[in-house]
């Protein structure tokens, strides 16, 4: 019985990665461009709005981290802050421990940036070509560098874009996230029980907003949902 061959990187791979990404585009820079019309509408910065999506580059984290920003900075608004993204974030954490028997044997620094560079957009396409008996580890790069760049001028679009509409509430362009939201939800739906857990979060985040001041309610709603669909499953 012969073992599955070496992981390696090429450009070949690199190249195979980038055109693999090209079907989420859409969906990539829909969320970025909304991003970038929310901050600007935020007030923040251009340099603050590229550098969210540069460095943080989570669009759940970088919406719920426009609604906790704030024009005076506090330790205790940066530690909220820090918390909310580290929650919403976590499920990176099960995403590169999937990766691991691909980039065990990668160079540190290669291995670094593949895994700041994972979505899970670029993860799907790395572990669909993985299971395909695929070991180039330039394609999951290829993917990670090209939808990264993406959203970064996306965001840049949107950005300019959102600073040209004096009033968005005049033109329901706040409606604009929550109705997002709700679209991408629907392709989601897999029946009454995996959604459980969605309703567990929404009622405790529910109760803790109407309870406690502050935005302990995003941390307690992700938390409470994680914990349910553990129990559930």
């Amino acid at each position: 019985m012969s073992s599955s061959p070496r992981p390696f990187f090429s450009m070949a791979g690199f190249r195979h990665g980038a055109r693999a990404s090209l079907p989420a585009f859409p969906g990539f820079i829909m969320f970025a461009v909304a991003f970038g019309t929310a901050a600007s509408q935020k007030g923040l910065s251009f340099a603050e709005a590229v550098g969210l999506s540069a460095f943080v580059y989570a669009g759940a984290s970088q919406m719920v981290g426009l609604e906790i920003w704030q024009k005076v900075w506090t330790p205790t608004t940066i530690l909220t802050i820090m918390t909310v993204t580290a929650v919403v974030n976590s499920r990176m954490i099960l995403l590169g421990a999937t990766l691991q028997p691909w980039l065990r044997n990668e160079p540190l620094a290669r291995s670094a940036l593949n895994l700041f560079l994972i979505t899970e957009a670029g993860w799907l396409i790395g572990t669909r070509y993985y299971n395909e008996g695929g070991r180039d580890v330039g394609v999951l790069l290829g993917a990670g560098v090209i939808l990264w760049v993406v959203w970064l001028i996306a965001t840049i679009v949107g950005f300019f874009a959102g600073a040209l509409v004096p009033e968005p509430k005049t033109f329901g362009l706040d409606l604009v996230m929550p109705i997002f939201f709700s679209v991408m939800l629907v392709p989601l739906w897999k029946g009454a029980r995996p959604a459980l857990p969605w309703l567990v979060a929404g009622i405790v985040s529910f109760i803790t907003h109407a309870l406690l001041p502050g935005y302990g309610y995003i941390v307690a709603g992700a938390l409470a949902g994680v914990i349910a669909g553990m129990l559930i499953e």
